[in-house]
């Protein structure tokens, strides 16, 4: 998994829908992105790939994430994520190779210019370190919907970068470096328990 947090100016989001009683977490006029690149092995409920992007958001009082937009490689992934919690998935090829400490993986899609990643790690930590988060979505119902999310792993910071097409309603990572980046090895991760 390579995960990147990314500052991007409020009128560069791309167009998205937020669930009801969520806005987007706005400091110094620019909103934080999350996105992730994730392998998943077999050893699971499902091996696929896929490609996220979400928006950190209040709800209530707490910060959170909502996914924006997401990418599979996997039909029952597609239909699963949207059905049991919203994530609003499409289809796409998505291929992540990793070599040495090096990362590169690629998106692509229907009628939609390629979204592709290069990451490297600089640091590997010698242990593993847990986390806990959750999206909220809106579900196909018109309900809210809170996805918890448990995960632990073997992390790296690295550098990472994202290329994709001048027009495309993605090209926000293309323009912008993001903060930090940081791979997650021989990671475990429990989603919707």
């Amino acid at each position: 998994m390579i995960v990147s947090l990314w500052r991007v100016p409020v009128g560069e989001l791309p167009p998205c829908s937020l669930p009801s009683g969520v806005r987007p977490w706005i400091m110094r006029r620019r909103a934080t992105l999350v996105t992730f690149w994730v392998d998943y092995r077999p050893g699971g409920v499902l091996t696929y790939r896929e490609f996220l992007i979400a928006l950190v958001v209040h709800h209530g009082r707490r910060l959170v994430a909502t996914s924006v937009a997401a990418w599979v490689d996997d039909e029952r992934s597609l239909a699963g994520g949207r059905a049991l919690w919203g994530i609003p998935k499409e289809l796409g090829a998505i291929t992540l190779r990793t070599q040495g400490r090096g990362t590169r993986g690629e998106l692509t899609a229907p009628g939609a210019p390629a979204v592709r990643l290069t990451y490297r790690d600089v640091l590997r930590l010698p242990c593993r370190l847990p986390a806990r988060g959750h999206l909220v979505q809106q579900s196909s119902d018109g309900t809210r919907c809170r996805v918890p999310m448990r995960i632990s792993g073997r992390p790296a910071l690295g550098r990472g970068r994202v290329t994709t097409g001048l027009e495309d309603p993605l090209s926000v990572l293309g323009r912008h470096r993001p903060l930090f980046s940081f791979a997650l090895r021989d990671f475990r991760g429990v989603v919707g328990s």
